[in-house]
């Protein structure tokens, strides 16, 4: 297929017309309510807000999309989804991360059916495919980020049917609007077992904390403290000691997913930056007549073509299910450098505007140097690829 910086994809007829109606969604509907509501990348979002999304984003087929048809969804598969993340964040929607079901729903719990029971599938995991539920993901402490195995969190057993939480959770991705979450813990008196439970956020002994606003200044976040926080055994996720394979697992797959995100984000970027070039006139000419300009967008778009052939690549051997643990690591760690290059580029052409609070490109810019840190920094995908090859 012929590099496009808006590609198509006329091999796969229906996944060119997923992509050319979720097009026609985001510049027809979602951007105009974004801005007839006064809705930014920054705002408070409240559940209402939300919901709108979800029940039309449902209407429409995408939310859940990569889901297995008995599940409710289309049984994307991961080349697929991946093309339609990058749709998502290359409009530049602020509330981009909800038509799929990315923040708090069902891409959240896919992956996690396998290890649930009929009562927790009932209870949980299919309210959130429907729209009803929202969760969140809860794994990071302050002193456990990247060296999880430091998470001092616990569950004590209690009898039979209970275990009891104690400890604060950090990080955790749409927990301001969740139902519940899903807790990895730390088994008490174990030193290398750890399990995870699904808990309401509303169970007495439970508190969600407004959280840090990172730089990209999303308000998507929040903490969990337990406080003797008694959780029915039904609740526990999978086996006693899979904790960390379900949470885990659960990140490495994410880590490619995150890839065309930043690649959308990126190629948003690209955009501004050629349409800036063509109307700002310096010394009598347009800035997209200096060479030096036309070579930075240049560079800027042969990282975006690498690092989607690399993400695409990867997605594929996913599909054929193939352990793709180590690719990932180099599509997260290639992807997060290569689109924050792009999104420097475009603050350097933009110039005083681009360090402009609140403009467009110096908040891409901020959202996308995140992500050289968040969901595994790049010295420890540099670790793993290390280790895993040498």
């Amino acid at each position: 297929m012929p590099y496009t910086l808006e590609p198509s994809y006329d091999d796969n007829p229906r996944l060119q017309d997923l992509v050319e109606r979720l097009r026609a969604y985001l510049t027809g509907e979602l951007l105009p309510y974004e801005q007839a509501h006064g809705i930014t990348a920054e705002s408070a979002l409240d559940r209402p807000t939300l919901e709108h999304v979800w029940k039309r984003s449902a209407e429409l087929g995408f939310y859940g999309i990569s889901l297995p048809p008995e599940l409710g969804g289309q049984g994307l598969s991961f080349t697929e989804l991946c093309a339609l993340k990058e749709e998502l964040t290359a409009s530049g929607a602020a509330l981009s991360h909800s038509v799929l079901g990315d923040m708090g729903g069902p891409l959240r719990v896919g992956a996690l059916m396998k290890y649930a029971t009929e009562h927790q599938l009932d209870r949980y995991l299919m309210p959130v495919v429907r729209g009803e539920l929202a969760c969140c993901f809860s794994i990071t402490e302050q002193d456990a980020g990247s060296d999880v195995r430091r998470m001092r969190t616990t569950a004590t057993p209690d009898g039979d049917d209970t275990y009891v939480l104690d400890g604060h959770k950090v990080f955790s991705s749409a927990a301001p609007f969740a139902d519940f979450a899903i807790v990895v813990a730390r088994m008490a008196g174990a030193e290398e077992e750890y399990s995870a439970f699904l808990v309401d956020l509303d169970t007495p002994g439970c508190r969600v904390l407004e959280g840090e606003v990172p730089m990209s200044g999303q308000r998507m976040e929040g903490d969990l403290v337990f406080e003797g926080c008694r959780i029915p055994a039904a609740n526990l996720l999978g086996e006693i000691g899979q904790g960390l394979r379900i949470g885990i697992g659960r990140i490495t797959l994410n880590r490619l997913l995150h890839c065309p995100s930043l690649i959308g984000a990126a190629r948003r970027a690209w955009d501004l930056s050629v349409a800036y070039s063509k109307s700002r006139v310096a010394f009598g000419q347009p800035l997209l007549a200096l060479q030096s300009v036309q070579h930075k967008l240049a560079d800027m778009a042969t990282e975006l073509y690498a690092a989607r052939s690399m993400v695409m690549a990867a997605a594929a051997r996913a599909d054929g299910g193939e352990n793709i643990a180590v690719e990932a690591n180099m599509c997260k760690l290639f992807t997060s450098e290569a689109c924050f290059r792009v999104a420097d580029q475009a603050v350097q052409l933009h110039g005083k505007a681009g360090l402009t609070r609140g403009h467009e490109v110096e908040r891409i810019f901020r959202t996308l140097r995140m992500f050289r840190i968040v969901t595994g920094t790049t010295e420890i995908h540099k670790n793993a690829i290390a280790k895993a090859l040498v």
